[in-house]
């Protein structure tokens, strides 16, 4: 099992660019195929009733800005993944996220950048609006990545079925990896025991281990990231747990802890 291809979210800030490297990074590990993908649409804005005079020129020239900086996102990309042969470029004028999730299906994994405000800028992704939607593995870089060392791996485990998903999905990562923890922190309902987990690792020949954590008063979210932290981890695997409408927070507090707080990258499946 390997990863074929790999998509990356892309807009005008830094850490689109880190995130580029990232994924070329990781395409080059897998011999993969990588593919960058952007969109925007025009702001909304209140219009009065009825066409009025010069209202197509005004719409020709917002579509034509969303051109101009789409051309500059793809530049980024390009300079970002410079000598790379199996790359391509999808874009578009219309709904980030829409468009992302339509262009995903072409992908094994996703990239997109952690969630670092309310406002949504240009061309962004709301990261916990995209693992809603979709329907495959999401990388979560945070600012400041340009590469992923993936050779310690710790594993947030819980017995449900996005956990479950997220171990098959990470294999790639895991088969690879020398170190490979696997955390059940005690949420206040019950610690999950790790014997299933551990097993299935071990029947695609990946060596794994129990991690014993105490979260002395931290949340879970925040007893997984310490955990990686201290094996000196590259890659928190976990499920993203929770449901609800896009624009709410809907997941709950061990996945919105990574999406916004994880200082390392984390792979999430839901």
């Amino acid at each position: 099992m390997t990863y074929a291809s790999i998509m990356v979210a892309m807009d005008l800030t830094p850490d689109a660019r880190d995130r580029a490297r990232v994924a070329g990074h990781l395409a080059d590990a897998f011999h993969a195929r990588l593919i960058g993908v952007a969109a925007d649409q025009p702001a909304l804005i209140a219009a009065p009733a009825g066409p009025t005079p010069g209202s197509m020129q005004a719409l020709a020239t917002s579509d034509e800005a969303i051109l101009d900086r789409l051309r500059m996102v793809h530049a980024a990309f390009e300079d970002s993944v410079a000598g790379r042969s199996r790359v391509s470029w999808r874009s578009g004028i219309g709904a980030p996220l829409s468009f992302l999730v339509t262009q995903a299906a072409v992908a094994d994994l996703v990239v997109l950048g952690a969630r670092m405000g309310i406002e949504p800028t240009s061309f962004s992704v709301d990261p916990a609006d995209a693992l809603i939607q979709l329907g495959r593995p999401a990388l979560i870089v945070p600012p400041g990545i340009d590469h992923l060392d993936a050779s310690r791996i710790v594993i947030g485990w819980k017995n449900t079925r996005e956990a479950r998903r997220a171990v098959w999905d990470a294999l790639p990562f895991l088969k690879r990896a020398s170190i490979v923890g696997v955390v059940a922190v005690d949420d206040g309902q019950a610690r999950d025991d790790t014997t299933a987990v551990i097993d299935f690792l071990r029947s695609h020949d990946i060596a794994a281990d129990t991690v014993a954590t105490d979260p002395f008063g931290a949340t879970v979210g925040e007893a997984l990231i310490e955990a990686a932290m201290e094996r000196a981890a590259g890659l928190i695997v976990a499920g993203a747990h929770g449901h609800g409408r896009l624009r709410e927070w809907a997941f709950g507090g061990v996945t919105r802890t990574l999406l916004t707080a994880a200082p390392i990258c984390c792979l999430l499946s839901h």
